[in-house]
């Protein structure tokens, strides 16, 4: 689709998803090569959404995501309302293990990562608030896609399947098989996919209704992962905040 025949939301959305980590200031130009626009039509959208508050313009002329499309954020009730009812829970699990601790939603194929705690010793991960991965090659990844529709399951596991070390699963029957072992034990173990020499435990959060909404992790280093005891850490933390939710485990859950 030309530039000219796009919508003008379709513009709009466009300025907006120029921005992402790998570009989190922009000039004019910039803008309008990244959204596929004209400068003409750039300068007009820019000006409206910093007007509006969507976008800010710092002295050297560049811009950023304005506070305003942040406040919205807030609203979102798998984003900042999440992590605030979760975040005592993760900070329980912090000061159990003093590792890289985790919160994540699913958004279609990928891991949106929502919450990160991390102590100055702990592992190096490339995990940052904001942060995307593919389902199959982390732990909160697996968490979740291990409790979705299997329709869904199905489909990912035959599209894909990124590798990022030689160890990320990229076979699709050991990935249904993985998936049936998180099933199996509540709990996800992902061993150097994203990076050599870390581990991650993760198990799934469930909401009021039953279903699976998030999945929490810790990840340790590889060579000094201990991943008995951190099962029972990582799963009374999913528990804690599952609760928190309004999830009774006494009641009959729904599928998912």
């Amino acid at each position: 689709m030309t530039a000219a025949a796009r919508s003008a939301p379709d513009r709009l959305l466009a300025v907006l998803a120029a921005f992402d980590h790998g570009h989190p200031a922009l000039s004019l130009s910039g803008i309008s090569r990244r959204a596929g626009l004209s400068l003409t039509t750039a300068h007009r959208l820019v000006g409206a959404l910093t007007a509006w508050g969507a976008l800010e313009r710092d002295a050297d002329g560049f811009y950023h995501v304005g506070l305003r499309l942040w406040e919205l954020a807030a609203l979102a009730p798998r984003g900042l309302a999440l992590r605030q009812i979760a975040l005592p829970y993760l900070e329980d699990l912090y000061e159990a293990t003093h590792e890289n601790v985790q919160l994540a939603v699913r958004d279609g194929s990928e891991v949106v990562y929502i919450e990160w705690l991390s102590g100055r010793s702990a592992v190096g991960v490339h995990i940052r608030v904001g942060a995307r991965w593919p389902l199959h090659a982390t732990g909160v990844g697996l968490a979740l896609l291990a409790h979705e529709a299997p329709g869904f399951q199905q489909e990912y596991c035959a599209g894909p399947l990124a590798a990022f070390t030689t160890y990320t699963i990229t076979d699709p029957g050991r990935l249904r098989r993985s998936l049936a072992e998180v099933r199996r034990t509540g709990a996800a173990v992902s061993s150097r996919q994203v990076t050599d020499d870390a581990l991650s435990v993760a198990a799934p959060v469930r909401g009021s209704a039953g279903r699976v909404v998030a999945a929490v992790s810790v990840v340790v280093p590889q060579t000094d992962a201990q991943v008995p005891a951190l099962l029972p850490a990582v799963r009374l933390a999913a528990r804690g905040i599952s609760r928190a939710l309004g999830w009774r485990p006494e009641r009959p859950e729904q599928a998912g």
